[in-house]
C-alpha cells in the first residue's frame, strides 16, 4: 500500500476543499450544484422568471466550473461566490428585469411570481409599487438589496458575492432602502411587502 487513503468527499465536506479536488475529479463539482442549485434557481426566479432561471442557473454553475481553478478554497462556502455570479449574469438581463418590474407596476400583474405566489387581489395590488420602486433602483443597489432579502446574504456574503467592500455593500443597501420606503409612503397596505425587502 503507497500510503493512506484520503479522506473521503461527501456531502459534509465544505465548498473549498470540494473544488480543491474538483480540479482532479471534475465530477465532484455535483456536489455544490446538488448543494446550491434550487436556492440560486428560486432566486433568479424571483427577479427574473422561471425560463430564465433555468438558464442562467445552468449558466451560473456552467461559468463556476469553468473558474473554479480560480476559487480561493480557503472560503468554506461557495454559496456567496455562486451568488456573485448569478448576479453578474442578472445585471445582464437588467432592461428584462425592469421591464417585468414596470410592466407589475403599470398592471399589477406579476408574470414571474404568477406561478409560486398566491394570487390574492389584496397582494397583487400591494406588489405594483413595490415592484415600481425596485425598478427606479440603480442595478448595483437592486442587486445589493435583493441579495439581501431574498437571498438571506448576509452583508459579508454579499461583498464577497458583488466584491466590493463591506461598507459599500452597507451605503448601497441602506440608499435601495430609503429609497423604497420613500417611494412607498408609510401606506400600510404596503407593509407586509416592503418589510422583506427594506428590513434593516
Amino acid at each position: 500500500m503507497s500510503g493512506p487513503p484520503g479522506p473521503d468527499t461527501g456531502p459534509g465536506e465544505h465548498d473549498g476543499l470540494i473544488i480543491a479536488r474538483s480540479l482532479e475529479q471534475p465530477e465532484l463539482f455535483a456536489l455544490l450544484y446538488d448543494r446550491y442549485a434550487p436556492d440560486i434557481h428560486r432566486y433568479v426566479t424571483r427577479r427574473l422568471g422561471e425560463q430564465a432561471a433555468d438558464d442562467i442557473t445552468a449558466d451560473t454553475f456552467l461559468t463556476a466550473f469553468r473558474v473554479r481553478a480560480r476559487y480561493d478554497t480557503a472560503r468554506t462556502a461557495a454559496r456567496p461566490w455562486l451568488y456573485g455570479i448569478a448576479a453578474h449574469l442578472i445585471g445582464k438581463q437588467r432592461r428584462k428585469e425592469v421591464r417585468g418590474l414596470r410592466a407589475l407596476a403599470r398592471t399589477g400583474r406579476d408574470p414571474v411570481a404568477a406561478g409560486w405566489v398566491e394570487d390574492t387581489a389584496d397582494r397583487v395590488a400591494a406588489q405594483a409599487p413595490l415592484a415600481d420602486a425596485l425598478a427606479a433602483l440603480s442595478a448595483a443597489d437592486r442587486h445589493v438589496l435583493l441579495l439581501v432579502a431574498w437571498a438571506d446574504l448576509t452583508y459579508q456574503d454579499v461583498a464577497e458575492a458583488l466584491g466590493i467592500p463591506v461598507g459599500t455593500v452597507r451605503s448601497r443597501l441602506n440608499r435601495a432602502r430609503r429609497k423604497v420606503r420613500a417611494a412607498l409612503g408609510a401606506d400600510p397596505a404596503f407593509v407586509s411587502d416592503m418589510a422583506e425587502v427594506v428590513r434593516p
